[in-house]
């Protein structure tokens, strides 16, 4: 008669694995950027701008775009003050946002995030002359900065974390199409063209 040996444990760890190195758990999958998730929590909502920031082209320009018939329908019914103050909220709203939904996407700047483009292009808009031309070159201008991210913008983009790094580095790139705006209207434009 045969005696079979006693059932013995498996190891606790891996043969890879040194006595007392606890056993490799794969980390939990980020969620996935989709309208469930935009259901999820309100900063995601704001944070994706409503959900254009699930356009599966451009997210970045698609958010900026929106934001032309917001700002005519806005510029109609506040003034410069009240607009800005609007902006002032946008932007703390971002931080938030942006924050949150950095964090439960494991990544503090998704490309999804379209509120940082939004507000800053919105700052955009209404400081650019209330001609559609000034402000097709103030939508390309900004686009170009906040994709090619020139110094010091690519700088506060590595260095910053966060929603507030989310939303500064786009504000800088607002702030970058301002100036050559008002470089351009000041220096190379005859008053009167546009």
């Amino acid at each position: 008669m045969t005696t079979s040996a006693p059932d013995t444990p498996p190891p606790a760890h891996p043969a890879s694995d040194p006595p007392g190195v606890p056993e490799f758990v794969s980390p939990p999958e980020s969620p996935r950027a989709g309208k469930a998730f935009l259901r999820a929590h309100p900063a995601h909502f704001l944070a994706f701008g409503g959900g254009i920031g699930l356009s599966r082209v451009a997210p970045g320009t698609m958010g900026t775009l929106a934001m032309f018939p917001l700002f005519w329908v806005l510029d109609y019914f506040l003034t410069g003050l009240e607009f800005l103050l609007f902006i002032d909220l946008l932007f703390v709203v971002g931080i938030w946002a942006c924050g949150v939904t950095g964090r439960a996407l494991g990544n503090h700047d998704h490309g999804g995030m379209v509120l940082d483009e939004m507000t800053a292009f919105l700052l955009v808009l209404l400081f650019t002359p209330k001609t559609l031309i000034w402000q097709a070159f103030g939508f390309l201008l900004f686009r170009l900065f906040d994709i090619i991210k020139p110094p010091p913008i690519g700088y506060y983009d590595r260095k910053l974390r966060g929603g507030f790094g989310v939303m500064f580095d786009d504000l800088l790139a607002a702030f970058m199409t301002l100036l050559c705006l008002a470089i351009w209207k000041a220096f190379v434009i005859p008053s009167g063209i546009f």
